[in-house]
């Protein structure tokens, strides 16, 4: 990678260009967002296993360094819904104590790819399975907020979403439940009518300190955040122990993936809504690794690019990356200033943020729209959000691009096709002996034996101009198959002519052995008129011939 390759990647005096002009409205929309982060980075937190500490600190420290190094100037980052889901084993496979290594590894391979140059892949996920992986996460948030919502501090430990629920509502006392129940209704209502009454506090802030408060007033017992740090952890590096990271290759794999994923789709929705220019791919996977080595080293969660956070920075008027560093520093002096106010929060009303945040995560126009568009978009998404429910998410997005590839090879198949087209000009006696094939679409493993079989089925004919200028795709598979026809067909006497092979497919049908097949080098032509010349020579020179000579065999 030259130095210029390398200089695009790291912090360059574009990035604050434009602050002169746009730092009163870049810290007013990082205000904004970071009281909308606040209770989204606790609740997060809480949800993984690794405590409201972990999510605070994640918000505050990756959410520096990833507005600082990544790719995009109005990108918020931070612990995420979709990071909880698949952190949320790990951690309780694993425990707490391997948070820190699996997001120091999680982050050198979002790093790596960043290097790589491999942003732009993530362009290859169709949108049926983005938004079907979408709705699978709400459901299994929504779904991991029950067991705080009906009085428990947290599901059991390795136990699917969709379970964990089920056991807590059928192992729920209701004598008490219903304390941390009616919050978590109280805090949904709240945060749904809310802005009806203003949009300049979010509802989500003023339904926590209400429910909050009330839970204090009635001296309800119900679980609370408990004691946080009043200022930030020193940075420490974990033990790393050769058994250990093998042990958490695979979900460091995972994580790493999902965070490249999330963060390039935020950035790449959020770019598409304002007007501050494009973003920088590999820089903002290169950005979002250092986020989570830097959140590691200070006992937090990996971290991604968060959508929700990015899109209330974009409608707040963000234009540099200062709004994303704002919104960490408000974050900071909150857990400096109001730790022990903080503690006091109940968790049920931190489940009732995560409920409605998923609720709000599904939007029925855009499922409606992908149900609608096809029967195969509408299975590719259903599937996606039932393996993301059930099986798990990095499982869904695979086997979703897997199918969704073979959906593709199937369609460009059945784009594929022989056409027999009248001889150009004025008939001449013969033509009938000669066929006119035209080859359209993709030759390629999927489609040459179908396609090709047509070829070899023509009877009655002496001579097969093949026209392959229509050809887009053609690989090996299709090039031998063409190379095994034309045999069989000079074989039979039937002589082929190959008109119009595009120029980057000869290496291929020469190395494949098409053109070795042909009876006569000059049975490769360029055009039409020609092919159709020599055709009817052949033709005539048979007609010429003794009877029983072999020019004459035309089954």
């Amino acid at each position: 990678m030259s130095g210029t390759s390398w200089r695009s990647l790291l912090p360059g005096r574009d990035d604050v260009a434009a602050l002169p002009r746009t730092w009163r409205g870049d810290l007013l929309a990082g205000l904004s967002v970071g009281v909308v982060a606040l209770p989204l980075a606790l609740a997060f937190g809480v949800s993984s296993g690794a405590g409201a500490e972990a999510g605070i600190v994640t918000a505050i420290v990756a959410g520096i360094v990833a507005a600082v190094f990544g790719g995009s100037h109005i990108q918020v980052s931070g612990p995420t819904g979709a990071m909880v889901v698949v952190l949320a084993p790990v951690l309780a496979a694993h425990g707490v104590s391997a948070l820190a290594i699996v997001t120091l590894m999680a982050g050198v391979l979002v790093v790596v790819a960043g290097l790589a140059r491999l942003g732009r892949l993530v362009g290859l996920i169709p949108w049926p399975v983005i938004e079907g992986f979408t709705v699978g996460i709400a459901i299994i948030i929504f779904l991991q907020q029950v067991p705080a919502a009906v009085g428990f501090a947290a599901g059991e430990s390795g136990v699917k979403a969709w379970r964990a629920a089920v056991d807590a509502v059928l192992a729920a006392d209701w004598s008490v439940a219903w304390h941390s129940l009616a919050v978590v209704v109280a805090v949904i209502v709240l945060m749904r009518v809310w802005p009806r009454v203003t949009t300049a506090v979010p509802g989500a802030i003023v339904a926590i300190v209400l429910a909050t408060v009330g839970v204090v007033v009635v001296g309800s017992t119900i679980p609370t955040i408990g004691v946080l740090p009043a200022g930030l952890p020193a940075p420490a590096i974990p033990a790393l122990g050769l058994e250990t990271v093998r042990a958490l290759a695979g979900p460091a794999v995972a994580i790493a993936a999902l965070a490249a994923i999330e963060s390039l789709l935020s950035a790449r929705v959020a770019h598409s809504y304002t007007d501050v220019g494009g973003y920088d791919a590999d820089r903002e996977l290169v950005g979002q690794g250092l986020a989570s080595l830097a959140s590691g080293l200070f006992g937090g969660m990996p971290a991604t690019g968060a959508i929700a956070r990015t899109a209330v920075n974009v409608r707040a008027g963000a234009r540099t990356r200062l709004a994303a560093v704002t919104h960490a520093l408000v974050l900071l002096a909150v857990v400096v200033a109001a730790s022990g106010l903080v503690a006091r929060i109940p968790l049920a009303a931190l489940s009732g943020v995560l409920m409605a945040t998923a609720v709000s995560m599904v939007r029925p126009s855009v499922v409606r729209s992908v149900v609608k568009a096809s029967r195969p978009d509408a299975l590719l998404f259903l599937m996606t959000a039932l393996i993301t429910v059930s099986v798990d998410l990095i499982y869904a997005i695979v086997i979703g691009m897997a199918v969704a590839a073979l959906l593709a090879l199937r369609a460009v198949s059945r784009a594929a096709g022989v056409h027999r087209e009248e001889l150009p000009g004025d008939p001449v006696p013969g033509d009938e002996r000669i066929a006119l094939l035209r080859i359209d679409g993709a030759l390629f493993f999927g489609t040459a034996d179908r396609v090709l079989e047509r070829v070899a089925r023509v009877h009655g004919v002496r001579v097969v101009i093949l026209r392959m200028s229509q050809i887009r795709v053609l690989d090996a598979t299709g090039a031998q198959v063409l190379g095994e026809v034309v045999a069989a067909l000079e074989r039979r006497n039937v002589t082929v002519l190959i008109k119009g092979a595009q120029r980057h497919h000869l290496g291929l049908l020469e190395h494949a052995g098409t053109l070795a097949a042909l009876a006569d080098d000059r049975h490769l032509v360029d055009r039409l008129d020609e092919a159709v010349s020599r055709a009817r020579a052949l033709v005539a020179d048979d007609v010429a011939q003794p009877d029983g000579a072999p020019g004459s065999v035309g089954a």
